[in-house]
């Protein structure tokens, strides 16, 4: 077989493999998390969030909207947090949200996400 049959032929199959994977994933809300910290706070994205009644007398604009946008850019503190305990696990986060840096604790359960502390350092 000629170089350029090959060719022609691996493109046709590049491209209707392209086609193919385009229509499969088109459509769907597929995300590619593989590091730790990207998994924690996706885990998180998807919990209803209950903020602590002290939490919401410091910080009284603070609701679950405006804790979702600090959830965007924020970094998990793994060193800080206690990941092994049984029940609901402690998470440290820190945000940098409309350019002041907050600490966020919370205990992450299997249904619910509770906001215990928010500072700055």
């Amino acid at each position: 077989m000629k170089l350029l049959y090959r060719i022609g032929y691996y493109l046709v199959g590049v491209s209707l493999g392209m086609v193919i994977v385009s229509f499969v994933f088109s459509g769907k809300r597929t995300s590619c998390n593989y590091g730790p910290n990207a998994r924690v706070l996706a885990d998180l994205k998807k919990k209803q969030v209950v903020i602590d009644s002290a939490v919401l007398w410091q910080e009284k604009a603070l609701d679950s909207t405006r804790f979702s946008e600090m959830l965007q850019g924020s970094k998990v503190d793994f060193s800080a947090s206690d990941t092994q305990r049984e029940g609901c696990k402690r998470y440290r986060l820190q945000s940098n949200y409309q350019d002041i840096i907050y600490w966020i604790d919370l205990e992450n359960c299997s249904d619910k996400l509770i906001v215990t502390q928010l500072q700055q350092p």
